[in-house]
């Protein structure tokens, strides 16, 4: 009996030591990130990883263990060892395959595998295959099938998948397995404490890549996807709701609300230029690199740039949201994916709708990606031109047609549209795998960071051509156009992580001839986000913006100055020259922009914070589906 029991012993010790494994193998992978980690700290990884680590083994071993009792209590059933063997090569290749798929999710996102990974893949898998597009397919393959071989030849020589039934009275038979099943449970919820085990207990340190290094990647993967599928619920309650509330509404309470009026007229065509990872970075007035958006320096002098905004969130599908219905990113969830839900939101196109405004909606990929067609139609898109109006010799990429294809087309709908219109143009090029028509800028051979100035590079030289076909056009002279990023990018620099504030660091510019020659070539310097464009946007024209209640006037000089930003389960908050950035799953602020800072200068931050992620996601949930 002692000797069965003992080969479930060293079943356990199989999975910790192979957790231990794929740990290593991250921390090699990364080791780039732990330059300023002591050998010491790295070790400590190994520790404060085990409890995840048992959890997860726990988790595993609940399979072998039914079909032991099964195979023990009768006794005609005869189980073959193979099917061990079996279970134990798929949970192997599972594990593998996750290790190396999380090598880009936590270089891009800074966060492990999470659910989003598979929405995203299931709302659009082509899409997110190419967003994969720069990663090191061979490196990864080679390690994964080397962690596998590793793990199967291991096995060998510590499970034994010989194990006989042993023989034992029914009484004993039922007190053995009954232990054997709760030690389990035990151990799958990390002791006997009131709460279960969660991802907090694999934090120890101040350096955001040890805690991750830690965190055992199967067991928060499936935590997440619990999270995503349980009943609906708040994770982000910080403060009570009416206090919560009252934070939130203190910062956009405004006693004047007056604004300082940059246009020439109040009934300007608005043509908005999203464009696609273009973070501050790039931009040299935003002190990003010299010569990779050489145009956007000329655009810059002859319009107005706010040069102080942070974007929502880091994905598109969060940004539009940000920038057209003015509601924040919810971290975890992702808003325009429940049409349910979005179609409740204000959209500024609704908004120029009801001011006779033609509207339209330009995409060069697929406009039912993340359900972005549906968003637009639902808030008075009268066209929407995407990849299926291009003709297949056009259609070059995984994304669709180039920038080039797609602002020319732009152009030609503008000559026979009726005027006042309202365009949203949404670029796509400055994307992985970063691939372009034309020879890179910065050399064809690069490497990631000169293809990704290559690729913005080539979406300014189009953003040039355009302008300059449309000051031939006799629309021109009384159009507003905005130059604004959908979200920024660890690259070129590739120096922010997820929490970093410079991640999130983006272009707002006004520009066009409808701008008051007295704005041309200044700078507004109002701590904004991407929120902030419907009620600046609408109040220069005199249009109400009541109903976009998280956005205020970046004009008006009696808004308070403040940014939000979250990622997956975190935020980051800036307010009176200070930024905090949270972990939520580790309840520890792991960026502090001033760390000799008063001590309630940073707690001021961190509840501002906290209480405008929780009212985002309480208004999230609260959005019904009733009419």
């Amino acid at each position: 009996m002692l000797r069965n029991l003992f080969s479930f012993f060293r079943f356990f010790i199989f999975w910790i030591a192979f957790f231990a494994i794929t740990r290593a193998t991250f921390e090699i992978y990364f080791l780039h990130k732990l330059d300023n980690a002591s050998i010491s700290e790295i070790l400590q990884t190994f520790f404060w990883g085990l409890r995840l680590d048992v959890s997860a083994t726990a988790y595993i071993c609940i399979i072998p263990i039914l079909v032991f009792a099964i195979n023990w209590f009768i006794p005609k059933i005869r189980i073959k060892p193979i099917w061990l063997k079996a279970y134990v090569w798929f949970c192997l290749f599972c594990i593998s395959l996750n290790t190396v798929l999380n090598f880009n999710i936590f270089r891009e996102w800074g966060t492990k595998v999470s659910f989003r990974v598979f929405t995203s893949f299931y709302h659009a898998p082509s899409e997110a295959i190419a967003s994969s597009g720069s990663s090191p397919v061979g490196k990864c393959i080679f390690i994964g099938i080397a962690l596998l071989t590793t793990g199967i030849m291991l096995s060998h020589f510590i499970i034994n998948y010989d194990f006989k039934k042993p023989e034992a009275r029914p009484s004993l038979k039922v007190s053995l397995t009954a232990l054997l099943l709760f030690l389990n449970f035990v151990l799958m919820r990390g002791g006997l404490q009131a709460k279960p085990v969660s991802q907090n207990s694999a934090y120890f340190s101040e350096k955001q890549i040890l805690n991750q290094s830690a965190l055992n990647t199967e067991w928060n993967l499936f935590n997440n996807v619990f999270e995503n599928l349980r009943a609906p619920y708040n994770p982000y309650l910080y403060n009570h709701p009416i206090d919560a509330a009252k934070i939130v509404n203190e910062l956009y309470d405004v006693k004047n609300d007056s604004t300082e009026q940059i246009l020439t007229t109040s009934r300007p065509n608005v043509v908005i230029i999203q464009l696609e990872s273009y973070t501050a970075d790039v931009i040299e007035s935003l002190g990003g690199d010299k010569g990779v958006a050489p145009n956007f320096e000329k655009f810059i002098r002859n319009g107005l740039l706010f040069n102080n905004i942070y974007a929502s969130g880091d994905r598109t599908d969060k940004g539009i949201i940000a920038l057209m219905s003015g509601f924040p990113s919810q971290a975890i969830r992702t808003i325009i994916s429940d049409t349910l839900k979005h179609k409740k939101l204000p959209a500024i196109s609704a908004s120029f709708k009801d001011a006779g405004y033609e509207t339209a909606y330009f995409y060069g990929g697929k406009s039912n990606y993340m359900n972005f067609d549906k968003f637009m139609t639902s808030h008075n898109i009268d066209h929407i031109i995407d990849e299926a109006s291009f003709d297949n010799s056009h259609i070059k990429t995984q994304w669709g047609v180039y920038d080039d294809d797609l602002l020319m087309r732009n152009l030609q709908y503008l000559a026979r549209q009726k005027q006042p219109f309202f365009n949203y143009v949404q670029t796509s090029s400055n994307h992985e795998p970063f691939v372009l028509p034309v020879k890179h800028h910065f050399s064809d051979d690069a490497d990631l960071s000169n293809k990704f100035r290559s690729t913005a590079y080539f979406t300014d030289s189009c953003l040039n051509a355009y302008f300059d076909q449309a000051r031939k056009q006799p629309w021109y002279k009384n159009t507003l156009f905005i130059l604004v990023a959908d979200h920024g990018h660890r690259l070129p620099r590739n120096t922010a992580e997820a929490y970093d504030p410079a991640k999130y660091h983006i272009p707002l510019l006004f520009f066009g001839d409808v701008i008051k020659p007295e704005y041309r070539g200044k700078k507004n310097s109002k701590l904004g986000g991407q929120t902030d464009l419907a009620a600046t946007l609408l109040a220069q024209l005199g249009m109400p913006h009541n109903q976009f209640k998280w956005s205020k006037d970046l004009l008006n000089p009696n808004s308070k100055e403040f940014a939000f930003f979250d990622w997956d389960n975190g935020f980051g908050f800036m307010h009176s020259g200070q930024a905090v950035s949270y972990d939520n799953a580790g309840r520890t602020t792991i960026y502090n922009s001033k760390p000799n800072a008063d001590k309630k200068a940073t707690e001021t931050a961190l509840a501002y914070g906290k209480a405008y992620l929780q009212q985002v996601y309480t208004e999230y949930m609260g959005i019904d589906y009733q009419c």
